[in-house]
């Protein structure tokens, strides 16, 4: 295996460090005043929208996206060090390069299974960064990492399909600039002798914001934070809420499938910007170490600190190993040819990275819990990726079975 990074990606690794630079980094502080004097803690501030000028101007823009019909053509290996880079400020820099989840798991759904009406509608203003979108699947009332749980109905009525559901943790729903929702339901069940296939009941259809029956009725905290600039987590409730029968995405009953396409890529774009969090992290503990003294010497010369320093820069070497090495597979054999190392790393890396930002919280003594530094917002958000796409005790599940199976007799 080459390790080294191609031309392309290397040439885009260094404008892609100077925009941070000399655009992102500076750009922090004034985003957060700004959001401060907005009249609604939802709506964007405009340093945002003089980010994304800069990154479109700069041809930083939908890097994420494989296909050059849509995006920038970069394989999975290509992009991961630049996502890596956002995940620096996970803040600003993903939204002004229009790379931010759930718009990038959303618009690759629609690029792969939408029809070109549904493109033109909702992906093309998507992939221009002028609206915001949604990915309602998780319920309140049920274990959703289970999506054969979902309990949301569609209906069909004529040439209408009718939505009634409770849905919360809507990333991104929030924004007055999310205008579609991507919602997965039930078109189908398995009672009776004439039952549906477990993995055949769902399907997805586009919901519109401003569709009658649709309340997006608060917004979900994450351990107190409020994530207002990338839209927020909704509780939406559909109540009797009519779109026209073309607005499914694919095929009835595929919905389950098309999840699962959606979540691959999805996953592993965490990670990339997870191991940048880390990096952000060892960055601000190293710095802290220098310039605190504690007890009649600075903490860089504190015994525990520079463990904590060395450990986490092992951690964070081999997770970045395993995150290419799964980019690379996903490049060369598929999705599910990679199907174990995406599990992997979804797995390992909230888990580390978290642990990482919890010694840099602690360096920091009380610094590290305030919002002077950026370290517990950074843990919060790192802290949920263990439950986003599935928590890690669903794929620790699967990844033991298909261990298990090698050695299983017959």
């Amino acid at each position: 295996m080459d390790f080294a990074f191609d031309a392309r990606t290397e040439e885009l690794r260094e404008r892609l460090l100077a925009f941070m630079d000399e655009h992102v980094h500076p750009a922090e502080r004034t985003a957060e005043e700004q959001r401060a004097a907005l009249a609604s803690p939802w709506d964007t501030p405009a340093v945002v929208a003089e980010l994304k000028a800069e990154a479109r101007r700069q041809g930083l823009w939908n890097l994420f996206l494989p296909d050059e019909t849509y995006g920038a053509g970069l394989t999975n290996l290509q992009y991961a060090p630049l996502a890596e880079i956002t995940g620096r400020s996970p803040q600003l820099a993903p939204t002004a390069l229009n790379c931010a989840a759930p718009d990038t798991g959303n618009m690759e759904l629609l690029a792969q299974f939408a029809t070109e009406q549904q493109r033109k509608q909702w992906l093309e203003p998507l992939l221009a960064g002028e609206i915001r979108s949604a990915f309602a699947m998780t319920e309140p009332e049920v274990a959703s990492s289970d999506a054969t749980n979902i309990e949301t109905r569609i209906e069909r009525d004529g040439d209408d399909y009718v939505i009634n559901g409770r849905k919360w943790y809507i990333s991104g729903a929030m924004n007055p600039d999310c205008k579609i929702f991507i919602v997965m339901g039930k078109t189908a069940t398995g009672e009776g002798p004439d039952g549906v296939d477990i993995r055949r009941q769902q399907s997805m259809v586009l919901v519109p914001r401003d569709t009658p029956g649709v309340e997006v009725r608060r917004a979900m905290t994450v351990y107190g934070y409020a994530d207002h600039y990338h839209g927020g987590h909704a509780e939406i409730v559909f109540d009797n809420v009519r779109v026209p029968a073309a607005n499914l995405v694919g095929e009835e009953g595929g919905g389950f499938a098309i999840a699962q396409a959606r979540l691959g890529p999805g996953r592993i774009h965490h990670c990339m910007r997870l191991i940048g969090m880390a990096e952000r992290g060892i960055e601000l503990m190293c710095r802290r170490a220098v310039d605190r003294t504690a007890f009649g010497k600075p903490l860089a010369q504190q015994g525990v600190v520079q463990e904590w320093i060395a450990d986490a820069r092992v951690a964070v070497e081999q997770l970045r190993l395993l995150v290419l090495k799964t980019a690379w597979l996903m490049d060369t054999v598929g999705n599910k040819g990679a199907h174990t190392e995406i599990q992997a790393i979804k797995i390992a890396t909230p888990r580390t990275v978290v642990d990482i930002l919890d010694r840099a919280v602690q360096l920091h003594g009380a610094g590290g819990v305030s919002q002077d530094f950026p370290l517990a917002e950074l843990w919060a958000a790192a802290r949920t990726l263990r439950l986003a796409d599935g928590p890690d005790e669903v794929h620790q599940r699967s990844m033991a079975r298909r261990e298990l199976k090698k050695y299983a007799r017959a």
